[in-house]
């Protein structure tokens, strides 16, 4: 600025005049690409329905611990692989608020990826608004409003896992290495008094489940290919060229007035956030649906055999966890679309028959080769015929 005034190639200020939206855009900016502080106070509101939780009882942390050990033993024997020790193979139990905000934390490279794809390019938006145009001043904000929509919108559907999930892959999507593995005692309690189950049978199935997942997404090339695809996938979402201003226009405001509430608001990325599955994506997503339904078929076969022989209750917990899953609400499904996975029972069925398919044909230890390299993963034809992988491993190997 020159001392007579403000300099001629100055970028006009499309909010002069009007302070409230200046205070926005100075509240949108400082936020960033995507809102994190605003995502995690917005999970955590949604996670606890606003109210204080009471800190996880000292005696449930030494309960798990004993089972974990039990867990990282069977786990270990069953599927011949190392199961992740110390730090990174801890179970901890903790609030729905730790775990909502752990979560978005270890997401975060994800998120971060979809709000970069789904951000318009700033060279197609005007420096300033149309002066033709009434309502003109609000499309700089619009524009800054989306990332933090996202912010809300990650923190919705975390906040609302947080509110079901037993450990942290129920939503099965790879953690950062080293990490160790999370377990919500509240959703435990709740689900094993709905369906009258024996306590000490429902921390026992979920720390099995949630070791054998950790153990498997620890091997390298899984975890490697499984974060590639997911990077991939994110990444190559194509933003909707409708104006945000159009798509807040059908938001019903009753809707903002509480943060608990929002979520309503925000049960659709493809018409709030504008994310539009690309070509690219249709080409990934084969990749990515073979890798995700192998996956749960082998965590769910190693359950079945451990599982069977050390918990009492098996036959009712693994009825009302089957209905569990049946009931999954918005934010689970929403969630998984989001991220490309698909986890309905025609994928949970196609995972099945291929690692009985292999068994069948080459027992535990031809199905105990997913493991030796990344190349010895299959491809979505091989998923749906298990002798086709077997057969291709035999001419590599031999």
């Amino acid at each position: 600025m020159s001392p007579d005034g403000p300099d001629d190639d100055a970028t006009p200020d499309p909010f002069q005049g009007v302070p409230l939206f200046g205070d926005l855009a100075g509240m949108f900016a400082q936020q960033g690409a995507m809102g994190w502080d605003a995502a995690r106070q917005f999970a955590v509101v949604v996670a606890t329905g606003g109210t204080s939780e009471p800190n996880v009882d000292p005696l449930e942390r030494i309960t798990l611990e004993q089972l974990a050990r039990v867990a990282e033993l069977h786990i270990g024997q069953a599927t011949g692989l190392d199961v992740p020790s110390g730090p990174a193979g801890a179970i901890e139990p903790v609030t729905r608020a730790t775990w909502a905000t752990r979560t978005l934390d270890a997401h975060r490279p994800y998120f971060e990826l979809l709000a970069a794809s789904l951000t318009p390019d700033d060279a197609d938006s005007p420096d300033s608004p149309d002066p033709d145009d009434p309502m003109g001043f609000m499309a700089p904000l619009l524009r800054m409003a989306g990332p933090m929509l996202l912010s809300m919108s990650a923190g919705s559907m975390v906040g609302h896992l947080a509110q079901r999930c037993f450990g942290q892959y129920d939503l099965p999507l790879p953690r950062p290495a080293g990490s160790g593995i999370m377990l919500l005692p509240a959703n435990l309690d709740r689900f094993g008094d709905e369906w009258s189950l024996p306590s000490d049978d429902v921390r026992l199935w979920v720390c099995l489940h949630e070791t054998a997942w950790h153990t498997v997404l620890a091997v390298p090339h899984v975890h490697a290919r499984y974060d590639g695809l997911l990077r991939r996938w994110l990444a190559s979402f194509s933003p909707d060229g409708a104006d945000l201003g159009e798509r807040l226009a059908g938001l019903d405001p009753s809707q903002l007035s509480d943060p608990t509430d929002l979520p309503e608001a925000l049960s659709d990325p493809e018409v709030l956030l504008g994310a539009i599955r690309s070509p690219e994506q249709e080409a990934i997503q084969p990749e990515l649906e073979a890798l995700v339904s192998v996956l749960v078929g082998y965590v769910d076969h190693v359950m079945d055999g451990v599982g069977g022989t050390l918990v009492t209750s098996w036959g009712m917990l693994s009825e009302a966890l089957r209905r569990h899953r049946v009931t999954a609400g918005p934010a689970d499904r929403l969630v998984e679309r989001l991220f490309g996975l698909e986890l309905g029972p025609s994928h949970v069925e196609r995972g099945r028959r291929f690692v009985e398919g292999v068994v069948e044909r080459a027992g535990e230890d031809g199905l105990a080769r997913l493991w030796v390299a990344e190349d010895h993963l299959p491809t979505p034809a091989e998923v749906d015929a298990p002798g086709l992988w077997l057969a291709r491993l035999d001419l590599s190997d031999g």
